[in-house]
């Protein structure tokens, strides 16, 4: 029963990619930003401390993985986390580190 219950080996595969995009301070303080609300690049790079270049760079890791994603407003791009499985997965997360 166990078994047939598992995920697929794709499944787990964008599982990993994930978490491992995850696993940069970087990229979780811009997730972290974004769950308060939409930023622009130079938003974000005033809130996370680093160039905008640097978090440009990060957000398009990110938007690759479905992360998050972003909506223009003329020359203006705002950011934001793709759905709300993204700010539950920080908040765990951070809640299972805090304990």
């Amino acid at each position: 029963a166990a078994r047939a219950e598992q995920a697929d080996d794709s499944e787990l595969q964008h599982l990993a990619d994930t978490f491992q995009i995850l696993a940069s301070t970087t990229r979780l303080r811009i997730v972290e930003a974004l769950a308060r609300g939409d930023l622009c690049v130079c938003d974000l790079s005033a809130v996370v401390g680093v160039s905008e270049s640097a978090v440009s760079h990060h957000l398009r890791h990110l938007r690759q993985m479905r992360i998050v994603r972003f909506r223009k407003e003329g020359r203006m791009a705002y950011y934001r986390l793709d759905d709300a499985h993204v700010g539950a997965l920080f908040r765990l997360g951070l809640e299972h580190v805090r304990e």
